[in-house]
């Protein structure tokens, strides 16, 4: 069996794999982590390797218990890559980002791809065709979005998403989510209309917690995965193993 972490801002996933079939799926909160592992080790006594993907700092008593319980990788910019990685700064690039990258090159081998990760921040990564990861950008989340705006204003509410909003504001809520929510989708389709004009049939591929409520919204042809980082970090298990 093979257990996979995934780490987010938010909170963190865990999926247990026999060979490629999920067997178990479940989230916790950060706070959660060290008691939800001993817990799920109890249950799953015959995990016998883990790929942690985290994009916060895990404490170090369960990194240890992880080390004393399977042969523990973790995902960084110097473990053996399924692409070139371009980046100026490859001790920089977060975990999750390498994930991604790593998880387009296994299903879409041969073909440029740009990853749209709809979470906490919008992360967008782009890999050509010849395997070279070249680079990408950061920009804030709907949530993020959200939070700004009641935040840094005396008199803007906080709201939150809601499939039913209108797409021209006849309100101040309506306003906020019509500017959060359009802003996100015409920044997406303005990535990849710029990619999309210099590379050939680009696969864009959303994944991400908010990426769900945004392919409804996108114009172009997309590839939605709400599991794509999970599946991808099982192969690249795999991938370092062999």
């Amino acid at each position: 069996m093979k257990l996979v972490l995934d780490i987010g801002n938010t909170f963190g996933k865990l999926v247990i794999y026999r060979q490629e079939d999920e067997v178990f799926r479940a989230q916790f909160e950060h706070k959660d982590m060290y008691t939800t592992l001993v817990g799920l080790f109890f249950d799953f006594p015959y995990i016998k390797q883990a790929i942690l993907c985290s994009v916060v700092v895990v404490d170090p008593k369960t990194r240890l218990f992880l080390k004393e319980k399977t042969i523990l990788l973790e995902v960084n910019s110097e473990m053996k890559l399924p692409f070139e990685n371009k980046y100026e700064t490859p001790e920089t690039l977060g975990a999750d980002r390498i994930g991604l990258v790593a998880a387009a090159s296994f299903k879409y081998p041969g073909k440029n791809c740009l990853v749209v990760d709809a979470g906490s921040c919008v992360t967008y990564d782009f890999i050509s065709s010849d395997g070279i990861y070249r680079g990408g950008a950061i920009s804030p989340g709907l949530q993020m979005r959200f939070k700004a705006m009641h935040d840094y204003t005396n008199k803007l509410p906080f709201v939150t998403l809601n499939e039913a909003f209108i797409a021209l504001g006849t309100n101040t809520q309506n306003s906020i989510l019509a500017g959060a929510v359009n802003g996100l989708v015409f920044e997406i389709e303005g990535w990849q209309s710029s990619f999309g004009s210099t590379h050939k049939d680009l696969t864009l591929i959303l994944t991400g917690g908010d990426a769900q409520f945004l392919s409804k919204r996108l114009k172009n042809t997309i590839f939605a995965h709400s599991n794509f980082l999970v599946q991808g970090l099982c192969q690249l298990l795999d991938y370092n193993t062999l």
